[in-house]
């Protein structure tokens, strides 16, 4: 059992690398690590002497880049659109470099315990373990139901072939099921494919806005703000969804060829070139007026490059949207089922899931991923929601989340990363009023953890001994 455990370990350190969305980021989300803080500083020392410094400046904005474009991007330009009108324009931007302080700040937390894995490393260490406990509930909940929201995602662009609601969703649950059964037999897309998936869909957006140009008109751009500014606020809280995974390869910090200088240029140019996709798109789909309906909503590039460049790219655009969707579910699977299996392991959550087969793979926690999503996928359709409706559940979860890792930061950091923190701390807080009765859904979930923990867990084994015999050998 010790040598499938540690072979979890080195197989899901190596995916954290190149995972892409909110998933893909939610293995290197829960830390197993317990005991004195200079005890794991100690470690983290020991850990960089035998770090290769390989990454360069470019490298880190491509991983950046594939950590935070994911499908969330196909379905909310034309939503936020709709919601604030031009004016959602302020919102895009301020998201946009909210993400230069978070990418510095978690880049400063993982160059300290460069061995951790994420956000509830730093929030273990700075409030205990109760609150990581939290953190990794958090996580899990938030990217199964992203799963549900990016098989929609992809049903909805394929439904531009001709299919009704209801065939959608028969479609997005289809999605489920193959990145299900992939995922149990073992079978992940690779950390380059989603590079590639990333790279794709930072092309599209780009031909999206420039087959678009010619069909600007002045008009569309007035009123401004014809819901009032609240909705501004209303969107970029609705919106963060796209932004997620800015702490994705923040544990790769002290591989950068010279950490010192290289991750903060990363930062800048991977926030400038995302800034400029993003608000690209959108800029296209106000000027163009392609936006309203909730079919045209849900389907934004693929409109917006039938009407540039004719109907046979914009149904080309449509099947890429379902073959991306389809691999970053699969790689959503196969993150949040570590994501499961760790926290079962370590006796925070239900036990069944922490049992892997022969192969090493956690068939248990695969399944309980996969009904999970379908479970979110079905309430969706019998209530008559839209992917809108859903998104509250991740945004709300990693918005808090998001509070409470840089709160953390500003506790175990010094100096100018510790300032950032608390900016970023404060701006992530202010998004929080537009959240409204939404603001319930962290609290019924950590309301959750805690009970389970304190009621149900049972103490896992010693993860710090386990790590340190990974690292021995």
């Amino acid at each position: 059992m010790g040598r499938v455990v540690r072979s979890q370990r080195y197989r899901l350190q190596h995916q954290q690398r190149l995972l892409s969305g909110v998933a893909r980021v939610a293995a290197v989300r829960y830390i197993h690590v317990t005991g004195p803080r200079r005890t794991v500083i100690g470690r983290a020392q020991s850990v960089n002497q035998s770090l290769r410094r390989t990454i360069t400046v470019w490298q880190g904005v491509a991983l950046y880049v594939g950590a935070v474009i994911g499908a969330g991007v196909l379905l909310l330009p034309g939503l936020s659109v709709t919601l604030a009108g031009p004016a959602s324009l302020g919102a895009w931007l301020f998201d946009a470099l909210l993400g230069i302080p978070l990418a510095l700040v978690f880049a400063a937390l993982a160059a300290r315990f460069p061995d951790a894995g994420g956000v509830a490393t730093y929030v273990r260490f700075a409030f205990g373990p109760a609150l990581g406990t939290v953190i990794g509930w958090f996580y899990f909940v938030a990217s199964a139901t992203a799963q549900a929201l990016v098989s929609l995602t992809g049903a909805y662009y394929a439904s531009r072939l001709g299919f009704g609601r209801g065939e959608a969703f028969l479609l997005a649950a289809g999605i489920l099921v193959i990145g299900t059964v992939a995922n149990a037999r073992g079978l992940k897309v690779s950390g380059r494919l989603q590079l590639v998936f990333s790279g794709v869909v930072a092309t599209m957006l780009l031909l999206a806005l420039l087959v678009s140009l010619p069909r600007f008109h002045a008009a569309n751009w007035t009123p401004v703000a014809p819901h009032g500014l609240a909705s501004v606020g209303q969107v970029a809280l609705l919106i963060f969804f796209a932004f997620f995974g800015w702490e994705a390869i923040a544990h790769l910090s002290e591989e950068f060829r010279d950490p010192a200088r290289d991750v903060q240029r990363a930062t800048i140019l991977s926030v400038g070139l995302i800034t400029l996709l993003f608000v690209g798109v959108v800029v296209a789909t106000i000027g163009t007026g392609t936006y309203g309906s909730d079919d045209v909503n849900r389907t934004v590039i693929a409109r917006l490059m039938s009407n540039g460049a004719g109907n046979a790219v914009g149904m080309l655009t449509a099947v890429l949207a379902l073959l991306i969707s389809l691999g970053t579910v699969n790689a959503f699977i196969a993150t949040t089922s570590r994501l499961g299996y760790a926290l079962a392991r370590d006796g925070v959550f239900p036990a069944p899931l922490a049992k892997v087969d022969s192969g090493g793979v956690p068939r248990a926690a695969v399944l309980g991923v996969g009904a999970f999503a379908g479970v979110a996928l079905l309430i969706t359709y019998v209530a008559n929601w839209g992917p809108e409706t859903l998104l509250v559940v991740p945004n709300s979860l990693v918005i808090v989340t998001y509070v409470i890792g840089m709160a953390a930061g500003a506790r175990l950091l010094s100096g100018v990363p510790r300032v950032l923190a608390l900016f970023s701390a404060v701006l992530c807080l202010a998004l929080l009023p537009f959240s409204g009765a939404t603001i319930g859904v962290p609290v019924v979930v950590a309301a959750l953890a805690i009970a389970y923990r304190r009621w149900l867990g049972r103490p896992g084994p010693d993860s710090m001994a386990r790590t340190q015999s990974a690292i021995r050998r």
